[in-house]
């Protein structure tokens, strides 16, 4: 990958990585490791990779899209409401050829879904060879709201670590370079969110009154958080937290994990299958 724009001060992966040790509750969700700048500079540098991130993309598309297996990038998002999956949906993935992506919202199980083991409805929704994939919320539903309502008991939710990793792993075996982010938000923050959104016609369709039922969960939810980056970030697929509370960070950091993984597939632009010389000298006349 080119060098970070001018207010990268170094690469944010090693910064926010969910490793040993790791504690959620002593990230500040006001931060911005590695960076330097502020919303009008975040902009600009979210920008000027915008079209590193699209060609990289383009090219992993041209060269595996068409294969049985083959190279692919899965985006997994999880946050508490309002804390802007959407707008890393639309700013960051947005920037890219929507052709080479494939976008899944898990939303309630249905009968169905629920009438099978959980990751059923998620393997489906992997993306194939030369696509990225993004998970908006995922099979990791399962193990929070799973834990923090009580849908499940503790062995079941102890199952399905181990079954998410052994899943993950076999992604990783097959060519899927996993990117976990969990964008991470104050309560404070959120009640901010929530309340624009009441202020606001235009924000109605995206308030939801069981948003502040989860609040008064909200310990819950931490704790129900640190117990999947205590067990499912590994090596291979390290989760990633994202202080969130200034959008315009987040989407810089997404954006700039998204292309290590892009620039750590280094796609190649696929040869041509015919003669060129031939193809030209047939249509110069033709």
């Amino acid at each position: 990958m080119s060098e970070p724009t001018s207010n990268w001060t170094t690469d944010p992966a090693p910064l926010l990585r969910a490793g040993e040790g790791f504690r959620l509750g002593e990230v500040d969700p006001e931060s911005t490791p590695g960076y330097d700048g502020d919303k009008k500079s975040g902009k600009k540098d979210l920008e000027a990779l915008s079209a590193e991130l699209n060609d990289l993309q383009e090219r992993l598309f041209a060269a595996h899209h068409d294969e049985d297996s083959g190279p692919a990038v899965l985006l997994v998002l999880q946050a508490m409401d309002t804390a802007g999956k959407g707008g890393i949906v639309r700013h960051v993935v947005g920037a890219v050829d929507p052709q080479g992506v494939e976008l899944a919202a898990f939303k309630k199980p249905t009968e169905e879904e629920l009438a099978h083991d959980f990751l059923w409805r998620i393997r489906p929704r992997v993306p194939g060879p030369g696509m990225i994939g993004v998970f908006d919320r995922s099979h990791y539903e399962d193990v929070l709201i799973g834990r923090v309502r009580e849908l499940a008991d503790e062995t079941e939710i102890e199952r399905r670590y181990t079954a998410i990793n052994d899943f993950e792993a076999e992604l990783i075996a097959a060519g899927v370079r996993i990117v976990k982010v969990m964008l991470h938000i104050s309560p404070d923050e959120q009640k901010e969110r929530l309340a624009e959104r009441l202020e606001r016609p235009d924000k109605y369709w995206k308030y939801n009154p069981g948003d502040v039922d989860e609040r008064l969960l909200w310990p819950d939810y931490m704790d129900a958080y640190q117990a999947v980056f205590d067990r499912t970030s590994t090596e291979a697929t390290p989760w990633f937290v994202v202080p969130a509370n200034r959008k315009w960070y987040a989407r810089l950091a997404v954006q700039r994990l998204l292309l290590d993984a892009l620039v750590d597939i280094d796609p190649q632009w696929p040869a041509a299958d015919f003669d060129v010389e031939v193809e030209k000298k047939r249509l110069a006349e033709s």
